[in-house]
């Protein structure tokens, strides 16, 4: 089927450095630019007919048959001149509509993203488990591509990477990268899974830990002495362990406490903040997994990490609230738009000198 008119609004969309576009019935399509949505004003309002056509027409046969069946799917679209998409189609009162990521065809690296600089220590870890969290749409996916580019780049190793559906396409440099798509070359994360340790990794990426089960197999491959990323929805390093721990069963808790003390290296919490000038920026929040972190995680004092972050400036951690001060005092953040974001309003207040 045609695509002419998602090529056109692609097209427009990467030009104005878009995120996402959104298709649905009753509306022009939406374009989200700096996390705002815009309309596209060269489009009609879009009826459920032409909705349906203009999505369906970006899937293959298969694609279309596990829609119409499971009434929604994750799928990646490539236009040659454009770029790569993540779709997501779904129903919504009965009608066809769907939201497409924009992924660069360039992974940029973590100097080009202005990453904490801790980030290329994460590149050269052997084993150990790394945990980028964040709200949806706050650029995990694009971190990790970064810490797995300069892998890439710098070492000589086996690269698996297991997405639902995949987003940066990485070249071979001086590693080998394998990169794995749930529905076309995997049947389920469960399978990958299971399999990746016979497939001689070094490095392995997990697009998202989604259960108990996926967080099992993330921490187990880590313990047999790989290399592991994944990312969450949470906000900050404590509730991503809360989270993880809270997945399992009580009676099954104090093993996966020890697990994870033995295997979690880092954990980067991110968000994108609107800025003065109307663009995004990153703030993180750095976790670096030391002993005394180990501890808290084993005897399950998950509410000291925050001080232990607060008080270990010097090792490259620093909480959100940190990252937002920074950004608020050089004039680049407002800051009550700061205070929206933040997760200790109060400490970040303490910060700004009460300001």
């Amino acid at each position: 089927m045609d695509n002419s008119f998602f090529r056109e609004l692609a097209t427009a969309a990467v030009k104005q450095g878009a995120s996402d576009i959104h298709i649905t019935s009753g509306t022009v399509p939406l374009i989200r630019t700096h996390g705002k949505l815009e309309p596209y004003l060269l489009s009609s309002v879009l009826t459920a007919e032409k909705s349906k056509e203009i999505i369906l027409g970006l899937m293959n046969q298969n694609q279309k048959e596990t829609f119409l069946r499971e009434l929604e799917i994750d799928f990646s679209i490539n236009l040659a001149g454009i770029g790569r998409f993540r779709a997501n189609a779904y129903f919504q009162k009965g009608v066809v509509s769907g939201t497409f990521r924009y992924i660069p065809d360039k992974v940029l690296s973590i100097d080009d993203l202005r990453l904490p600089d801790v980030c290329h220590a994460f590149a050269k870890l052997r084993q150990g488990f790394v945990l980028v969290t964040g709200p949806t749409g706050t650029g995990k996916s694009t971190t990790l591509a970064a810490i797995i580019h300069e892998i890439n780049e710098t070492r000589q190793e086996h690269i698996v990477t297991i997405e639902d559906p995949i987003e940066f396409i990485h070249e071979n440099k001086n590693s080998f990268v394998t990169q794995r798509e749930l529905g076309g070359d995997t049947k389920s994360w469960d399978n990958s899974l299971r399999s990746v340790l016979r497939q001689d990794p070094n490095v392995v990426f997990i697009g998202e830990m989604r259960d108990p089960d996926t967080m099992q197999a993330a921490m187990t491959v880590a313990e047999t002495g790989h290399l592991v990323f994944s990312t969450l929805h949470t906000n900050s390093a404590a509730q991503s362990i809360e989270r993880i721990v809270d997945s399992f069963k009580t009676e099954e808790q104090p093993q996966v406490l020890l697990q994870l003390s033995m295997v979690l290296e880092a954990i980067v919490s991110q968000r994108l903040i609107p800025t003065i000038d109307g663009k995004r920026v990153l703030a993180t929040e750095i976790l670096i997994v030391t002993p005394a972190v180990r501890n808290n995680i084993r005897e399950s004092k998950t509410f000291q990490i925050d001080n232990i972050i607060q008080t270990s400036g010097n090792l490259g951690m620093r909480l959100l609230e940190n990252s937002l001060a920074e950004y608020v005092n050089r004039g680049m953040v407002d800051k009550n738009v700061a205070l929206e974001y933040a997760i200790r309003p109060t400490l970040l207040n303490k910060l700004l000198g009460g300001r």
